[in-house]
């Protein structure tokens, strides 16, 4: 059999494979595009399109030399108004497509770590005061730690609750979180521009939902007026969490596993006073 006879089966899978690289792409475009800002824009571009459709089918060429002379401006007007949601789908596919190199280590102290994050953020919700923290994961904050102040250290309890104290120079503004070190503290992040945000949250909130647009990385913020725990993700807010809900997220989001500590079964009577008694 000659190759060629295989050309009509090859020119099928071609076809198959290049209408369901479409089908994906404009799937995953839609689902990222649902429920944002960008669906209205979207739909008047659709109805210019079709226009533009009627106008060609209609001969109508006036209309078709004004619409076609347009296209190169609905271009950069694309790019202009859907740059966050641009950001957001590449940061999208690159995560989905991590090459071995590129992806991040597992944390070497397992959730240690983040639990002293944790514990820092119940404490300071107790006590109602404000604060923010970002962690980065793959999309590096590097331009953002370099306009705060700078600390590099070791992550615990007592420093977290210390540099959100009112009382000290640091309070303000967010702790940057790298390769689980305190890179920077006193950072100002870009408040989020999207209008349907709810009146309720305040600049934190704002700021953490900003760095969280336009990065992967995740926020946690404390309500200076209410107390309430929010974790932020992809712009996304879940809020007046409890400290197991928060650590979860925070585990599940950082990749590392949940180790849940087994207790040992109590011991009977009899085992207690033949321990007692070989002793």
């Amino acid at each position: 059999m000659n190759w060629t006879d295989y050309a009509p089966t090859m020119s099928t899978l071609r076809t198959f494979l290049d209408i369901a690289l479409v089908f994906v792409i404009v799937y995953v475009v839609l689902k990222l595009l649902r429920g944002t800002r960008a669906v209205p824009t979207m739909v008047g571009i659709v109805l210019i399109a079709l226009l533009y459709w009627l106008a060609v089918a209609q001969d109508l060429p006036t209309l078709e030399f004004v619409l076609r002379s347009a296209v190169l401006y609905i271009g950069f007007a694309i790019i202009v108004l859907f740059q966050s949601e641009i950001r957001q789908a590449l940061i999208y596919f690159a995560n989905r497509l991590r090459f071995p190199i590129l992806k991040r280590q597992r944390s070497q102290f397992g959730g240690s770590v983040y639990d002293e994050i944790v514990l820092a953020v119940t404490t300071l919700a107790t006590e109602k005061t404000g604060a923010l923290i970002v962690i980065e994961r793959n999309v590096g904050l590097r331009n953002f730690v370099d306009a705060g102040v700078q600390l590099d250290a070791a992550i615990s309890y007592d420093l977290l609750v210390t540099i959100f104290n009112p009382s000290t120079p640091l309070h303000d503004g967010a702790i940057v979180v790298q390769n689980e070190r305190i890179a920077a503290a006193s950072v100002f992040l870009p408040l989020t521009k999207n209008p349907e945000i709810s009146r309720e949250l305040g600049t934190r909130h704002r700021a953490a939902i900003g760095i969280t647009e336009g990065t992967d990385a995740i926020a946690l913020v404390v309500s200076e007026e209410t107390g309430l725990i929010t974790y932020v993700e992809g712009g996304n807010v879940r809020r007046n969490l409890d400290t197991n809900a928060l650590r979860k997220l925070l585990l599940d989001a950082m990749e590392i596993p949940i180790v849940v500590q087994k207790r040992e079964p109590a011991k009977t009577m009899s085992e207690a006073e033949s321990e007692i008694t070989a002793g």
